[in-house]
């Protein structure tokens, strides 16, 4: 009998409890906000961190160099910055992030923005588009000659597309291999033609570079963990950003011959290197995105957006440009204007 009440009694308990907590109510799920250089604090109170960047910067700052700007941010925009200032600026009427975009001689703009891809004139007037299928995500394009484009689906099957922009046509097309289908938007952010007329692809979620042929035949590859990015250099390397904070330069034989960890610039935190670039002078321009989704920029404790290396990994200038009137936003892309390039001046196999 005894055991008996003790039973009921412990049932009592556990019914009450359970009571309390279905009247509990439920704390909804509100994305965070996102707060500018101009904001102090957030409403749990001010957010301290490492030091992000030196007081003091070395370098010309907005001056060292003439570029076009671009980053994956919660709005797509991009910046022409020439003589340290900005001269020209666009921002996408969508929602997505801009991953890849490149400056053409012509002055056209070319960017992949997660939901498509698209081409606009100086004058910020739409020339080309192609929205991304359902289910599918478009991080890189790029220009193969002036009359045709190439980019990544990111999907189940993913797969790489030419596209004639004249015709609006499909001039060439097959899948990719990725490391999860169902994972679409971390399988690529970056791919490359070379001067081959081949194409380096950085399969970030399979810890891979692949070069291939345009009949989608893989002609090399090496491994690497948590590749965003792949370049093809002038010396027969490649120049390869991963999500480990490092970049490394990689020979035809699978040997890391030079590479830059976030542990090389002390007093600089790094967030995420998505980009590189290896200049005539044998400097490395190294970019540093700043997660707008999941962080919250301190005015008196500002990251850098890019650093320039020399091949003994001294910083010799490094960009922090936040404020009015050039407020730059979150860096994922830098190419520098101060030489004159074609960058659409690329085959793959026979298109070009």
């Amino acid at each position: 009998m005894k055991s008996h009440q003790n039973n009921n009694s412990s049932f009592c308990r556990w019914l009450t409890f359970s009571t309390m907590l279905a009247v509990l109510p439920v704390q909804a799920q509100h994305p965070l906000p996102v707060y500018t250089p101009l904001d102090i604090a957030h409403p749990n109170g001010r957010i301290l961190s490492p030091q992000q960047s030196p007081e003091k910067l070395p370098g010309g700052g907005l001056t060292q160099h003439d570029f076009f700007y671009a980053g994956e941010a919660k709005k797509e925009r991009m910046f022409i910055v020439r003589n340290g200032a900005i001269i020209w600026s666009y921002e996408h009427p969508a929602q997505g992030e801009i991953s890849d975009a490149t400056l053409y001689s012509g002055g056209n703009v070319l960017f992949a923005h997660q939901h498509g891809v698209t081409e606009i004139n100086t004058a910020k007037q739409v020339v080309w588009n192609f929205n991304a299928p359902t289910n599918t995500e478009i991080h890189t394009a790029q220009h193969v000659g002036p009359e045709h484009v190439l980019f990544i689906e990111n999907g189940n099957p993913a797969r790489l597309v030419v596209m004639n922009i004249v015709s609006n046509t499909v001039a060439l097309s097959f899948e990719l291999p990725v490391g999860n289908p169902k994972s679409t938007h971390g399988q690529f952010r970056h791919a490359r033609l070379t001067d081959a007329g081949t194409l380096l692809v950085a399969h970030m979620d399979s810890g891979k570079v692949c070069e291939y042929d345009s009949t989608g035949k893989v002609v090399w590859s090496v491994a690497v963990p948590g590749p965003w990015s792949a370049t093809p250099l002038k010396n027969g390397n490649i120049l390869v950003c991963t999500t480990k904070k490092s970049v490394l330069e990689i020979n035809r034989d699978g040997q890391t011959v030079w590479q830059f960890a976030a542990g090389d610039a002390p007093g600089y935190l790094f967030n995420s290197i998505q980009t590189a670039t290896r200049l005539a002078n044998g400097n490395t321009i190294i970019n540093n995105w700043f997660n707008q989704w999941s962080s919250f920029l301190d005015p008196n404790n500002l990251p850098v957006q890019a650093i320039e290396v020399t091949p003994d990994k001294k910083i010799v200038w490094a960009l922090r440009s936040w404020n009015p009137p050039a407020d730059l936003g979150p860096s994922t892309t830098i190419q520098l204007l101060d030489e004159p390039v074609t960058p659409e001046d690329y085959r793959f196999g026979d298109i070009h």
